[in-house]
């Protein structure tokens, strides 16, 4: 199974488009372009919608326990907490064309493999100590996006005071739908987020409902980290995520964004 791959959206996607994409303000670094390797390591690009554009991702960041509900059931206090974020390799992105159900493979090592359904802020500007009322001037377009967990692992590794990268940070751990502009679709700070699995709904909330918003989100992550274009933030998922098994098909919605469904195989 290739770690990478790219699902066409649009008949103007391809390889020439990925050779040739570049997005504005991003430039390229000349001594890494010049650089000889001894093997080729592909990037990861996520499709943007109504352009032949693909969005270069540098780094996935994911905002924990953001729902105060989701908060109580994975057994925290949700009283706005300090936020925590961790991170997800590139490479876990799994490309997911809109109107398609996609196969996506059940990883191994876990029996309690979770969804969570998140709104995704991909950005195409940087820098530190961000305020919160400029804050979403950073963000470039909005996409939908599921965070797959291996929950057993993640709980284990949490029970021995051990990091638990292992169950968030695997191959195609983060499945996601072409990015939309933000001047197409504006600022998502409200509207339905739901997800379905074979048909029956198990996760339902509002957007309004994040603990911390968006804007927030980036001003605290640029107190610790950089940003920089081409990082993607998971931006937290509603309260019952739970488990799915290989046949099951899960449909994920957010209001003004076309819906993401795969399959578990």
């Amino acid at each position: 199974m290739k770690r990478r791959s790219l699902f066409e959206t649009t008949a103007t996607l391809g390889l020439g488009a990925l050779a040739g994409c570049a997005l504005p303000g991003v430039a390229q670094n000349g001594a890494q372009a010049a650089a000889k390797t001894p093997f080729t390591v592909p990037a990861t690009y996520v499709p943007i919608v109504g352009s032949d554009l693909m969005f270069p991702v540098r780094r996935i960041y994911c905002i924990g326990r953001n729902y105060a509900a989701h908060a109580r059931e994975m057994g925290s206090d949700p009283t706005r907490e300090p936020p925590f974020f961790f991170q997800k390799p590139t490479d876990a992105i799994q490309n997911v064309p809109p109107g398609k159900i996609v196969d996506h493979s059940y990883p191994p090592l876990t029996k309690n493999y979770h969804y969570e359904v998140e709104l995704v802020a991909a950005l195409h500007r940087g820098g530190r100590d961000i305020p919160i009322a400029s804050a979403l001037e950073l963000v470039y377009a909005y996409g939908i996006g599921l965070d797959m967990t291996r929950r057993d692992l993640q709980r284990g590794m949490g029970d021995q005071k051990k990091p638990w990268e292992i169950g968030k940070s695997f191959d195609q751990s983060a499945p996601i739908g072409p990015l939309h502009l933000v001047g197409q679709t504006g600022h998502f700070t409200k509207g339905n987020i739901w997800l379905k699995v074979n048909g029956v709904v198990k996760q339902n909330a509002d957007l309004s409902q994040m603990i911390w918003s968006v804007a927030e989100q980036i001003s605290k992550l640029s107190e610790a980290f950089e940003l920089m274009p081409g990082d993607i933030i998971y931006s937290g998922t509603p309260e019952n995520v739970g488990p799915v098994v290989r046949g099951d098909v899960i449909d994920c919605h957010i209001d003004g964004l076309p819906n993401l469904g795969i399959k578990i195989v």
